[in-house]
């Protein structure tokens, strides 16, 4: 037996209306068991690459990999671009990815949108482990690799 949500009378549950009030006895939503995201699903996988990598995180292409593996790599719409991002709040030259060393940069190819690490609007930056570089809708964790 079943209690109606609106006055609270006994309801046998072959019915879709209280026969008391007349308010609607179906359910319209449903409980579930929230997921938590574990942090380590984009940052101590990442630990374990080899170099240094970006992991979508928010946006089309959630959990894609990018692996910055070269001296240069274009982030960009156009199909031909080393790291292809396919929406147009991305342009098609957006910015540009370089490797030093260890060191890793982005530097914004005059997009239209802006190329934003943490939060703030760039020109160039220093990548560091952990941050967050969003490119139009795409949102990316820079993960330093091993030893970084």
């Amino acid at each position: 037996m079943t209690k109606c949500p609106t006055c609270g009378a006994d309801s046998d549950g072959t019915t879709a209306t209280c026969h008391a009030c007349g308010a609607s006895l179906s359910e319209t939503t449903q409980s579930f068991a929230p997921v938590v995201a574990e942090e380590s699903e984009y940052g101590l996988r990442g630990a374990d690459a080899e170099g240094p990598l970006l992991v979508v995180r928010k946006g089309p292409d959630v959990g894609e990999r990018f692996y910055i593996d070269r001296h240069s790599l274009s982030v960009g719409r156009d199909p031909r671009a080393d790291i292809f991002l396919n929406d147009v709040t991305v342009s098609r030259a957006h910015a540009l990815l370089l490797l030093a060393g260890d060191e890793v940069s982005v530097t914004d190819a005059g997009s239209l949108n802006g190329t934003y690490v943490n939060g703030v609007c760039v020109d160039k930056a220093i990548l560091r482990d952990g941050d967050v570089v969003q490119v139009g809708t795409f949102q990316m964790m820079f993960l330093a690799g091993k030893g970084k």
